[in-house]
């Protein structure tokens, strides 16, 4: 798995791009949230699900159904008062279930484990993308916040970071020469 650096800088990447104008701290907040809970299955190596299992880590917490409901409910709870079907509310489920998926996506791309379930329920195969560039993030703080979790963050800066933060530039100055012709 990337590291829950990487995660993070990713969905908050996702959300400024969204240009989304409600509470800023509050959609981030949310937005990092979808964007780290998926590996919160590794949970259930304690109620001895197996790896490769599909409750498993990398499992249906990583499926494109599981971001999907996911984006759905963290809309419905926390923005009650946007329409569903108004161009904030599409925006705001469709950030959502991006920046869960961006999950499932960096995890694809690097080199351990065992993949990743996005098609389960309805198919258990694991996936991996054929470009596999980050280093795979050891499981548990002690263990990363070591020499191998160092090398795992020097890699992601190049990979998540670099990326990110040319979006995130780029993104600026598009809406700032866009402001300008308004």
């Amino acid at each position: 798995m990337a590291s829950i650096f990487g995660h993070a800088l990713a969905a908050y990447t996702i959300g400024k791009v969204s240009n989304i104008q409600l509470n800023p701290v509050k959609f981030s907040l949310l937005l990092i949230f979808c964007a780290v809970i998926p590996d919160a299955d590794v949970i259930m190596f304690n109620f001895g699900y197996p790896y490769l299992h599909p409750l498993g880590h990398r499992g249906f917490s990583h499926s494109i159904l599981f971001a999907f409901l996911l984006a759905f409910c963290i809309r419905a709870i926390f923005y009650t008062k946007v329409t569903y079907f108004s161009n904030t509310g599409i925006i705001l489920f469709f950030t959502f279930l991006l920046a869960t998926l961006s999950h499932s996506f960096l995890d694809a791309m690097t080199n351990g484990g065992k993949g990743v379930g996005f098609f389960i329920p309805f198919e258990n195969s694991r996936y991996f993308f054929s470009w596999r560039p980050i280093l795979v993030s050891p499981l548990g703080a002690g263990r990363f916040f070591s020499e191998k979790g160092f090398r795992v963050l020097q890699n992601e800066a190049i990979y998540i970071g670099i990326p990110a933060i040319s979006l995130l530039i780029l993104n600026y100055f598009m809406r700032r020469k866009s402001n300008r012709k308004n």
